[in-house]
């Protein structure tokens, strides 16, 4: 493991070098070869942790149908990836501040249901609670094997994988690839004055 660590200013609470900047460079399973980023402010106690996959693999397309005996499944997101239930009309697509992480079916339906219960104290209108509602509770009959849908994991970097007997690998079109956000600022070569 290479471990790199300095002193900087807090964004948070401004003081001078009261925050220790770490990175370490190692290899873990599933994802490859990774940099860790630590932020830790000695001062005010903001803490931040960010892990970047330094691997780029073979896009793919993992497609698992969520049942009893699959919620189980092993599922590595990378924070290029993007998971669907497209039975519910759930996505999420990475943004700047996505982050990868590893757990199982269970774990993914788990953070769609928070996901929908902050939408829910979001919205204004009764009729967007309401349908929120309805899919919060079409979650959690999903997670327990009272419902069955459909879990796509697309990765244009090929970093994420679904672990199961069961799942279902794709290879990505170029057309597929060009239309999945990546969470990543990107500029085409030609394009850059």
């Amino acid at each position: 493991m290479n471990q790199q660590g300095m002193k900087i200013d807090c964004p948070v609470c401004q003081r001078k070098k009261s925050m220790t900047a770490i990175s370490r460079v190692e290899k873990i399973p599933y994802f490859g070869e990774i940099m860790e980023s630590i932020l830790i402010c000695d001062s005010c106690g903001y803490r931040s942790t960010d892990i970047i996959c330094l691997e780029q693999k073979e896009p793919a397309r993992y497609i698992i149908e969520v049942k009893d005996k699959t919620l189980n499944a092993r599922v590595v997101k990378s924070q290029s990836a993007t998971i669907r239930i497209p039975e519910l009309g759930l996505k999420v697509e990475p943004g700047p501040r996505s982050t990868g992480y590893i757990s199982n079916i269970e774990g993914v339906v788990e953070r769609f249901e928070t996901a929908v219960r902050t939408a829910i104290n979001l919205f204004e209108e009764e009729e967007s609670r309401e349908k929120a509602s309805e899919i919060l509770e079409m979650l959690q009959e999903v997670r327990k094997g009272e419902r069955s849908v459909t879990v796509i994991l697309e990765d244009p970097f090929g970093q994420s994988f679904l672990g199961h007997p069961e799942a279902v690998k794709e290879e990505l079109s170029e057309e597929e690839i060009k239309n999945l956000k990546t969470g990543f600022l990107m500029f085409e070569g030609d394009d850059v004055d």
